[in-house]
């Protein structure tokens, strides 16, 4: 009987670390998408700016 204590209670903390691990992922994933989402605003500008610059090229191409 105490042995099937000390699995249950080995179990349990394995299953705490992997609790713990997936805490830190998910903040983890949520800082890359703050960081993804503050990069797409910084780009965006730029990104028309070489759209627009695109458009006339190809105008006076023709």
């Amino acid at each position: 009987m105490p042995w099937m204590m000390l699995f249950v209670a080995l179990a349990f903390a394995g299953l705490m670390v992997l609790g713990g691990c997936a805490i830190k992922v998910s903040l983890a994933v949520r800082g890359l998408g703050r960081e993804l989402r503050r990069t797409r605003e910084r780009l965006e500008p730029e990104h028309a700016k070489l759209a627009r610059e695109m458009r006339r090229l190809e105008g006076a191409g023709e």
